[in-house]
């Protein structure tokens, strides 16, 4: 090869890594055009419903038979049984190594029997031949209870088991595929309990170096080897299945009601924010399988006449797709796991002056659709060959016991179609297009630091991701420089121009170096880049109340930026310091007259956080037993209960639960409230029709039921009577007694209460 012919594959290089790389979020769609679409591949045929209801299991091959993917996609198995048995979740290490989560014990049989024993496992799983399919798998750590969450971090695992708030982390040191180090990363102390369905799930390492999980008010730093946690304001915003995108935006998922791609307008380290218009499509929730849905917790109500499933019931396991060996514009749309409706759905997340909705692609489809009634995808994810992954548990039930109880519509399904016998299987899937090759596997674990910031500008997310986790956990201060002129976007190692996303990055490895200086930052805000300097206006949260007066001189003169996504960091950013002089700029940011229908939900968020701290306040004549059990109460409220209810018990625009305000005052009585909680509401409230029962809560203890109850009772009483006695405050609060009490006189109770019932038996206080 001639030296010119070296020059011209460098800059076709250079050229291929800008476009791969190139930001959504640029000049053009910050002004208000959205992201081009390319004409989306249709069909080979017109979408038909099998009614055959075949429940017998299938082969992986069978399998891959039945599903109806877009032309030149096509799915690869790349593991299945007797490799694995009910895989959840999984996780790669920096080489590219699979793990994999398996809730062994998860309904293996209709009543969950044995579920809450420890004999689950996790998988090391490797392709040596590189035949894209994996063939070397080890037992890597096993006797777990239901494993839900797994995080590699250099080369340990983090590991949360279920009824659990522990995290270990596990190695191998000899290197024989089984752990031989275990050791607590985070201990608070405490268990937790309740329903297996509705605990914590997640472990994701977003850009701002923070580790995010559902359900529980908190997050996490990794320091020197632990797990650091920060505590937010309410509980985070979802259930099963958390993702981030390029710019670190956290998308959640709320099963319960029926919402997928939840949370992600604002961080959860700011609050709760309801914005209802989040979806370009009203008809968003409505579902397109292609098999007979008869499995479905709320019975026919939920099922169109040809018995699809009409409506996300259960939508879980979302991931957006940052990888590089899929068409380019796959790149950054969000994908949703459906696993009772058998559909992944796929949409456009959308940018339009820096606000961001969602669209379906598929109008009246799915993006994929099985007919095989055990093909039960629980997660997908962005893998590190720049494909889709798809997590499939491969069973007959996939609902939890609480909602299969003996004399319900699923109850019968399932019995009449065998479903409990459909037992410890799974597969993994690769999805691929003929056009594409996946690509290399990684090295990150042997590679030296300053190998890892080239991976920064990476073209395939994954890569960027763990290339700045790595970077961070090592501490590693010799790649400062090469990493500050990253983000200068002067050049990198390679001597090409960095692109967006990968001076986003250097800029957070800085930030997780501890080695991000404020002049640097300061040169970021005056960038051209919107994008960027509302990162910079985010990352300067962690140096506002050091006194640095250029810094908040500059912030400021950032009031009248031209940006939607500046003005509202800058809103957020500096409502969080202590000086009251930010607070007073982002109250002018947020009058100006712009953007009045987003600020106007921000500013109700942050009166909601205020009255949050007041309310804490109002507690402090309460015994320190009863304090507490009111504010995990609340928390467990704002983590489980607004799913379905709303964040303040108003109900939810879908109506998918009644409200527990306005007209539904029986919960204000305790007896009723506390039957509620422990054995479930069905049927209509009020004369309502609701599309699915209040699940019973009886597997909690005594104590849990208490504070939820506590905090209904408190809260209700509180916004009716604003200033209540102490003796009226301290009558609101549930004993762990009572409900002892209210258990053991209903203990051979298997079905759930009628509103009539609960009627009946009075209004005992």
């Amino acid at each position: 090869m001639n030296r010119l012919q070296i020059v011209f594959s460098v800059l076709l290089l250079i050229i291929l890594s800008l476009t791969l790389c190139s930001v959504p979020a640029n000049d053009d769609v910050e002004k208000g055009t959205k992201t081009p679409e390319m004409n989306e591949p249709g069909f080979n045929s017109p979408r038909v419903v099998n009614q055959q209801s075949n429940t017998v299991p299938l082969s992986p091959e069978e399998s891959l038979r039945t599903f109806r993917i877009p032309v030149g996609y096509h799915l690869e198995l790349v593991a299945s049984e007797p490799m694995i048995s009910e895989p959840t979740a999984i996780a790669w290490d920096g080489n590219g190594r699979m793990y994999v989560a398996q809730m062994e014990t998860y309904m293996q049989t209709i009543d969950a029997k044995d579920q809450y024993t420890a004999r689950s496992r996790v998988m090391l799983l490797e392709d040596t031949d590189d035949d894209g399919r994996m063939d070397m798998s080890s037992v890597f750590i096993d006797q777990l209870m239901a494993p839900r969450m797994i995080l590699c971090v250099g080369k340990e695992l983090l590991v949360n088991e279920t009824n659990s708030f522990d995290v270990f982390a596990y190695s191998d040191t000899n290197h024989d595929g089984r752990a031989d180090i275990k050791r607590a990363v985070y201990n608070p102390g405490k268990n937790s309990y309740g329903n297996i369905e509705h605990q914590r799930s997640g472990f994701d390492w977003n850009l701002d170096n923070y580790i995010y999980l559902t359900t529980d008010p908190v997050r996490f730093r990794y320091v020197n080897g632990r797990l650091v946690a920060d505590t937010l304001f309410y509980g985070n915003n979802g259930q099963w299945g958390l993702t981030h995108d390029d710019f670190g935006r956290l998308y959640f998922s709320r099963a319960a009601a029926g919402l997928a791609a939840t949370g992600f307008e604002i961080n959860p380290s700011y609050g709760q924010l309801e914005k209802e218009n989040k979806y370009e499509d009203s008809v968003f929730r409505v579902i397109w399988p292609i098999g007979n849905n008869a499995d479905v917790n709320g019975g026919p109500a939920g099922l169109r006449p040809d018995s699809t499933l009409e409506r996300f019931t259960s939508v879980c396991g979302q991931s957006v797709f940052r990888g590089d060996r899929l068409p380019v514009n796959m790149r950054g749309d969000y994908f949703a796991a459906e696993p009772v409706g058998r559909i992944i759905r796929r949409a456009k997340i959308i940018s339009n002056h820096g606000r961001v909705s969602l669209k379906k692609v598929y109008e009246q489809d799915e993006f994929i659709a099985s007919s095989d009634m055990n093909f039960r995808p629980v997660n997908t994810y962005t893998g590190p060959d720049g494909c889709l992954y798809i997590v499939d548990m491969y069973r007959g039930i996939i609902q939890e016991s609480t909602w299969a109880q003996p004399g319900t519509y699923l109850f019968d399904q399932i019995k009449q179609k065998n479903l409990d016998k459909n037992i410890s299987r799974g597969r993994i899937y690769r999805l691929v297009h003929d056009d594409f090759k996946r690509g290399p596997k990684p090295n990150m674990l042997h590679l030296p630091s300053d190998s890892l910031v080239a991976f920064l500008t990476h073209p395939n997310g994954w890569w960027r991701d763990n290339a700045q986790k790595e970077l961070v956990i090592r501490g590693d201060k010799s790649v400062v420089t090469n990493l500050k002129e990253m983000v200068s976007g002067k050049s990198n190692s390679t001597g090409s121009a960095v692109s967006i996303l990968g001076r986003i990055h250097a800029l957070w490895t800085l930030e997780g170096l501890n080695a991000l200086d404020e002049e640097l930052l300061i040169s970021v805000l005056n960038d051209r880049s919107p994008e960027l300097r509302k990162q910079a206006v985010w990352i300067s949260e962690h140096m506002l109340n050091t006194g640095n007066t250029e810094l908040i001189s500059k912030l400021k003169d950032l009031a009248d930026d031209e940006s939607y996504l500046v003005r509202e960091q800058l809103v957020l950013t500096m409502n969080k310091s202590n000086h009251e002089d930010l607070h007073s700029v982002a109250a002018q940011i947020m009058s100006a007259g712009k953007d009045t229908l987003m600020f106007s939900a921000i500013n109700k968020m942050f009166e909601k956080n205020i009255e949050t701290k007041k309310y804490g306040s109002t507690l402090v004549v309460l015994k320190e037993a009863d304090r507490k059990r009111v504010l995990n109460g609340a928390a467990i409220f704002s983590s489980l209960c607004a799913s379905c209810h709303g964040s303040e018990g108003q109900g939810l625009p879908t109506q998918v639960a009644p409200p527990l305000v306005s007209k539904f005052k029986l919960v204000e009585k305790k007896e009723e409230l506390i039957k509620i909680l422990l054995h479930g509401l069905s049927g209509p409230v009020d004369g309502k029709t609701y599309p699915d029962i209040m699940p019973p809560m009886k597997a909690n203890d005594n104590e849990w039921i208490a504070s939820v109850c506590s905090f209904i009772r408190f809260d209700l009483c509180l916004r009716s009577f604003p200033k209540m006695s102490e003796g009226f405050m301290n009558w609101m609060i549930v004993k762990p007694e009572d409900v002892e009490k209210i258990r053991k006189k209903n203990e051979t109770r298997n079905r759930p209460w009628t509103w009539e019932e609960l009627g009946k038996t009075g209004v005992k206080k």
